[in-house]
């Protein structure tokens, strides 16, 4: 196949994974104008159309989608094909790729960025932080960072921290207001601040104490899909919410917050560094895993 025929497919997988002609030429390291003439030569090539584009928005034709269904797989083929050659180099090189949860990054995958670059020089991180339920594969990630609850059966799982306990927390301003809710059935009678995945997928608060188990689908005005701005929006005096205990806790240590149900909060398996059990793995990704491996133990 023609080399650019090659870089043409890779630019269209690129702006239909990101659908942005932007983003794929940061990925490519091409410019967005060089992304764009690529994109229009593979369907002058192909003689159809690959992509609806408007002012705001980018999306796959009919057209487009099939092509991308199909050639998926051989440029999955080809990457693996050319991080194997990575094996019989002295050290790791090129682009990890990882997309992990806000609170993750900053309580257990922020800290190791700096000593694993600084150890591995010929490698670049990219980093995504996103709260929703992300399908790594799809989206062109090598890793992510999820709680373990999360993770699909097919990955493999790698602890990254030691297990967590979530909490209920209020502004003491809220607590004076409404009372202290002594059982999880309580909460039906308070304003809760509430989370939902990018998927969609709402959050049920989730309780244990002495082995009983219960997920209370709370009431609440407020909705949101990012823990910073609902612990922002708790300290407010909103309502309660839940969240982990490590991202509250600078908050409870200077008096904005306090926990309620603490009874009612065991901890649970944390945050885990996962990635595709059957494809080949990069030797950049290979060298993180390992570093993981060592600071968890």
């Amino acid at each position: 196949m023609a080399t650019d025929n090659l870089t043409h497919l890779a630019a269209f997988a690129a702006v239909a994974r990101h659908r942005s002609f932007r983003k794929a030429g940061a990925e490519l390291a091409l410019s967005t104008s060089a992304v764009s003439y690529a994109i229009r030569a593979l369907e002058e090539r192909l003689g159809v159309g690959l992509f609806h584009r408007t002012t705001r928005s980018v999306a796959l034709t009919e057209a487009g989608q099939r092509l991308l269904e199909r050639l998926q797989p051989a440029l999955h083929q080809v990457h693996d094909a050319l991080e194997e050659m990575n094996h019989f180099r002295a050290a790791p090189a090129g682009l990890l790729r990882i997309n992990a949860t806000r609170a993750a990054v900053q309580t257990q995958l922020g800290p190791r960025l700096a000593r694993f670059l600084q150890a591995h020089p010929d490698v670049r991180i990219e980093l995504a932080q996103d709260d929703g339920l992300v399908d790594i594969v799809a989206k062109g990630f090598d890793a992510g960072v999820r709680l373990h609850e999360s993770v699909p059966e097919d990955m493999v799982a790698v602890p990254l921290g030691p297990p967590l306990r979530g909490l209920i927390v209020g502004a003491p301003s809220y607590v004076q207001r409404r009372g202290i809710p002594m059982h999880p059935h309580d909460l039906a009678q308070h304003e809760c601040v509430r989370f939902r995945y990018a998927s969609g997928h709402l959050y049920k608060w989730q309780f244990e104490r002495d082995g009983q188990e219960l997920d209370v689908d709370v009431p609440g005005r407020l909705t949101l899909g990012d823990q910073h701005t609902i612990l922002q929006a708790v300290i407010d005096g909103l309502g309660l919410a839940y969240v982990l205990e490590d991202s509250a806790r600078p908050f409870l240590d200077d008096g904005r917050l306090v926990a309620v149900l603490e009874d009612w909060s065991e901890p649970f398996p944390g945050f885990v560094l996962y990635y595709p059990r059957q494809r080949q793995m990069s030797s950049a990704l290979r060298a993180f895993v390992d570093m993981v491996r060592d600071t968890t133990a």
